[in-house]
Formats: structure tokens, sequence, C-alpha cells
């Protein structure tokens, strides 16, 4: 199992990234998947998780600009980052809790990072 993020890159004060990741491999359920985040001298943080019904949780100095979602037959899940601020800059990672069995538990799987940098 992989997961490949995306679309990480450079952008100003106020404006929007969109981030993209892929599960492939060999996949049988996907329940949560979510982004977190590092920046440089800190810990990696959560940012935005779904589940597999939909339901959306944020650290609060992202809600209300940022949406993350999910495409369950394309095995994707997506951050849209809007009113992006200078503290938003970090690698971003994307994870998901994935069984490769259908009689298997899920197992946390982790993309290589994008890294998002706000700057004017």
């Amino acid at each position: 199992v992989q997961l490949q993020a995306s679309g990480g890159g450079l952008v100003q004060p106020g404006g929007s990234l969109r981030l993209s990741c892929a599960a492939s491999g060999t996949i049988a359920i996907i329940r949560n998947m979510a982004w977190y985040r590092q920046a440089p001298g800190q810990q990696r943080e959560l940012v935005a998780e779904i589940t597999d019904r939909d339901s959306t949780n944020y650290v609060d100095s992202v809600r209300g600009r940022f949406t993350i979602s999910r495409d369950n037959r394309k095995k994707m899940v997506y951050l849209q980052m809007n009113s992006l601020k200078l503290e938003d800059t970090a690698v971003y990672y994307c994870s998901a809790a994935i069984a490769r069995r259908a009689w298997q538990g899920t197992r946390d799987y982790w993309g290589q990072g994008t890294l998002v940098t706000v700057s004017s």
C-alpha cells in the first residue's frame, strides 16, 4: 500500500491550494483518512480528518478555511485550503487507516509529504 500526496507549492497569504492524496496497492477497506502537518521545529499535528461515513473534524486553527473530502471510488483524500496564512507553512502529510484484506484490521499508512509555503 502506498499513499502519494501532491499539490503543495508556494502561495501568497490569502491564497488557496488543493492537496490530493491517492492510495494504491492491495486495499480492501479504507477507514479514517486525514491530513497532518509539521512546521519547522514543531511537532506533527492533525489538521483534518474524515471518517468512512464522511464525518469530519478540524483543528481549530483551520476550521472554516480548510475542507477535507474523499472519493472512495478513486481511493483519494483532498484538502482544500483557502485564506492561507503564513502560519500554515508546513510539510503536509496524508494518512489513512487501511485494511489490505476484508478480514483484517486496519493499520495506518502515511504519504511522503508535500511542502506548502505561504509567503509574500
